[in-house]
């Protein structure tokens, strides 16, 4: 009786006698140029360990480029683009695809269900990389993407986590600058009322408050959570209020709480900035708006989606672009004069 042939070894073999995941085995096997090299190695050395031989069909098919990309975002409300944040960082995003021929996805993707459908996007090759948006805590969609192999890049870093690619802000520093004002005005009984803390934003501005605070031997635990919307941070504020009556300014994480802050104190009689000096942060719009208008940390939203853009791009042209991380400023309005308006 004859032999029978031998077995040609599968991709899925290749991927795990190199330690790699299959999408990741696929684009060394095909020469794609956004492989790294300790990869291509390891793939290298199964292909000739085991002897594999790609299949021609399927080599045309996984070189193929799909000239889409995902912003996928790690909420479940579609109503969250309508929010200044959101909506500038598509505009910047938006902004630097005009330049070339991608088009943009955009995915909800909290639920289980949302990430299956990023999932069945990346796996079909209907993207050729992927922008992660607003990840919280021990985020799955971010160890979903990391386990795809694609090109990722993430805006805000995850709060557990380093990802090699993303573009943030200086959230801790900005944090600094607005706590270190409200002190250089002769302020000394500061509460902040922070984001969630499951973020990366929300922790590092906390963080930075209370850097600030302790470095001028102030006690830093006057601290409300919110949950970066208008109605959290009313509350927060009348709860800083009610166990600190002697508060004399609030740092809160977002223009939005600060907003609510604002009407808070304004329906306790507080006077701002007389009695009480308010700093938001991120310096959208509504800053420019309340009454009175916020002081508050700029951080570049739009900027932030360019740079995004920019960082997939040269991921999926084969670079290896470094993080970024972006620059905060203080904007001075009446609501937190120079001077403390007293």
């Amino acid at each position: 009786m004859d032999p029978q042939p031998a077995r040609r070894p599968t991709l899925d073999e290749v991927a795990r006698h190199a330690g790699v995941s299959r999408s990741a085995a696929s684009r060394a096997v095909n020469n794609a140029r956004h492989v790294s090299k300790a990869t291509r190695d390891a793939v290298e050395r199964a292909i000739e360990e085991l002897g594999y031989v790609p299949n021609p069909s399927a080599r045309a098919l996984a070189t193929a480029q799909a000239g889409a990309v995902i912003l996928a975002v790690s909420h479940d409300d579609p109503a969250m683009f309508a929010d200044p944040f959101f909506s500038q960082i598509i505009v910047g995003v938006s902004a630097a695809l005009e330049t070339t021929d991608l088009v943009l996805m955009l995915a909800l993707a909290s639920s289980s269900h949302g990430r299956q459908r990023v999932e069945r996007a990346l796996r079909s090759r209907r993207a050729d990389g992927v922008m992660l948006l607003a990840l919280r805590g021990d985020d799955p969609l971010y160890h979903l993407t990391e386990q795809l192999g694609l090109p990722v890049v993430v805006g805000g870093r995850p709060l557990n986590g380093e990802p090699t690619w993303y573009v943030d802000a200086d959230n801790r520093g900005g944090a600094r600058l607005a706590t270190e004002h409200l002190i250089a005005g002769g302020r000394s009984r500061i509460g902040t009322i922070t984001g969630q803390l499951d973020t990366r934003a929300g922790a590092d501005r906390l963080r930075g408050f209370q850097e600030a605070m302790a470095v001028a031997g102030l006690d830093n635990t006057w601290i409300e959570q919110g949950d970066f919307g208008e109605d959290s941070g009313a509350e927060a504020t009348a709860r800083l209020l009610a166990a600190h009556p002697g508060l004399d300014a609030v740092f809160a994480a977002s223009d939005n709480m600060a907003a609510g802050a604002l009407r808070a104190l304004k329906a306790q009689g507080r006077a701002v900035p007389a009695d009480v000096a308010v700093v938001g942060f991120d310096d959208l719009p509504i800053a420019r708006h309340t009454d009175p208008p916020l002081t508050s940390v700029n951080q570049p939203i739009q900027a932030l989606g360019r740079e995004m853009v920019k960082m997939l791009i040269s991921l999926i042209d084969g670079e290896r672009p470094s993080a970024l991380i972006l620059p905060t400023r203080l904007t001075v309005r009446a609501s937190a004069p120079m001077s403390g308006g007293r």
